[in-house]
């Protein structure tokens, strides 16, 4: 995420490691490999970058102290349930599972993270906003070169498209 903030757009990044000012990945010449986000993908340090444990970094998170935190996630349900636990041998990234299976679900089947803590989800295909109210989805944009029908038939939960009038 370092890397795709807009130009003139100020955001204060944390991981979740316990480095709160988180700059550009690094490259093979100024690689630090102490220096690394939750993803383990080597980052840098700014002048004003801070260090400090990540049970302090759990704390300002669950706390409420962060205005936005990005997760990976194994699944999420539908009125915005988190289970982001790591299971052996599988990975958290993209819209399914390596297998195909749908990571975005009507009732999470794995071990919740959180309650109704969703509020959005970005995934290699698609944004959705969650209705927690509503314990709804709304498809509010799509990645270039994906069709609705591909984001249908690879989520599990229910929605509906902000976007129809725009296909």
């Amino acid at each position: 995420m370092e890397n795709h903030v807009p130009a003139g757009i100020k955001i204060t990044q944390q991981s979740e490691n316990g480095m709160l000012g988180i700059g550009p990945f690094s490259y093979d010449e100024d690689v630090d490999p102490d220096l690394i986000n939750a993803s383990k993908q080597t980052i840098s340090a700014l002048p004003t970058t801070s260090f400090f444990s990540s049970a302090d970094s759990f704390g300002m998170i669950r706390g409420g102290h962060i205005g936005m935190a990005v997760q990976g996630a194994m699944e999420v349900s539908a009125d915005g349930y988190l289970a982001n636990c790591t299971l052996p041998g599988k990975m958290v990234k993209d819209h399914v599972s390596k297998h195909g299976d749908p990571k975005i679900v009507p009732a999470c089947t794995l071990p919740l993270t959180g309650k109704r803590v969703v509020d959005m989800i970005v995934s290699d295909l698609v944004v959705f906003a969650i209705d927690r109210k509503a314990g709804g989805l709304t498809l509010v944009e799509l990645a270039p070169g994906v069709t609705l029908e591909e984001v249908t038939a690879k989520t599990g939960a229910p929605f509906v498209s902000a976007l129809e009038e725009a296909l």
